[in-house]
């Protein structure tokens, strides 16, 4: 997807600060300073200067209005400090609060209008959770904070996942594997895939989107003999999927669904869990894969990756994922305004 020019800049936001976050966001920004993807990070400017290998210019911003002009010659910064300086490799409950406020003031900023779309760099959950964060992950808490404004008949979030050509939508997201047979509804598998006919439509200019849905059972079920589940959820949703007009096909044994050849007859692919969506987009592009928000509002990125403490203050990340992320929020951003 070639990105349009932005009206607005894309509020990018730190993630967690001991992780590779400000290494990869400073790496990003030398990749992409003079692509017409403007952002602005919202964090702490002087984590940012302290990146590993970093010697970028970084200079804070008052206001988002200030970042497409300062974008070419230096990281522009929402500076939004810490209360203390973090170890890298080293995840600290003591950032949390931090953590949390830049990713509240991205999304009100898109909100407002005054940021074209939010790109979030990796949390980790278990300091947030030692805080007292009580949401699974950037997904849900996103979803919180614009509840109040899904008035367009968004029904999200919901998680895709996208590398190459291939994009694959998650009806249950991080359930344990054991428990995914009795979460899976009629009405789960439903709206995940008019929200993904939604996004392919709006998001990703395909008019006339066709969505793949995956079996849960080894062969889709075998007509039932190793598994009730296609015959009595997906069959069925995939039925009134068509019922309400989107050119929803399955179930399809999942074993077989992401070669090339089948990739080329649909558009997006509905997972019906954690794993059975990633592994064929980590397969694809380990190093380049995104996670977009569907559903919501606002347009939200984020890399395919964790925090990667074990490799943080090394110099060794890899930005791929984050800038795919900033490009594909861009082109998203354009389409939208």
């Amino acid at each position: 997807m070639t990105p349009r020019p932005l009206a607005h800049p894309l509020a990018l936001t730190l993630g967690d600060p001991a992780g590779i976050g400000p290494e990869i966001v400073v790496k990003a920004w030398r990749a992409l300073r003079h692509e017409t993807v403007p952002f602005f990070v919202v964090g702490d400017a002087q984590a940012l200067r302290s990146a590993p290998g970093s010697g970028a210019p970084v200079q804070a911003i008052s206001s988002p209005d200030e970042a497409a002009a300062a974008f070419p010659e230096a990281l522009p910064v929402l500076d939004i400090p810490l209360r203390a300086p973090v170890v890298a490799g080293k995840p600290d409950p003591g950032a949390a609060d931090a953590v949390i406020r830049w990713i509240e003031t991205a999304v009100g900023l898109a909100l407002s209008g005054a940021a074209g779309g939010v790109v979030t760099a990796p949390i980790a959950k278990a300091p947030l959770y030692a805080a007292g964060f009580r949401f699974p992950g950037h997904t849900e808490f996103l979803g919180e904070l614009t509840a109040a404004t899904r008035h367009d008949g968004a029904r999200g979030p919901v998680m895709m996942l996208t590398a190459g050509d291939l994009r694959t939508t998650l009806v249950t997201v991080h359930e344990p594997l054991a428990k995914v047979p009795a979460t899976l509804t009629i009405e789960g598998i439903v709206n995940t895939g008019l929200v993904t006919a939604q996004a392919m439509r709006r998001d990703f200019g395909i008019a006339a989107p066709r969505i793949a849905v995956a079996g849960l059972n080894p062969h889709a079920g075998e007509s039932g003999t190793i598994g009730q589940e296609e015959t009595r959820i997906v069959t069925p949703a995939v039925r009134a999927l068509r019922d309400l007009g989107v050119d929803a096909r399955g179930p399809y044994p999942a074993d077989s669904l992401f070669p090339a050849e089948v990739r080329a007859g649909y558009d997006a692919a509905v997972c019906l869990y954690h794993d059975q969506a990633l592994i064929p987009v980590k397969m694809l592009d380990f190093w380049g894969g995104v996670n977009v928000t569907l559903g919501l509002p606002i347009v939200r990125t984020s890399p395919d990756h964790g925090t990667a403490f074990d490799i943080a203050g090394r110099g060794i990340a890899r930005p791929d994922s984050l800038i795919a992320a900033v490009r594909l929020a861009a082109g998203i951003a354009g389409r939208r305004q």
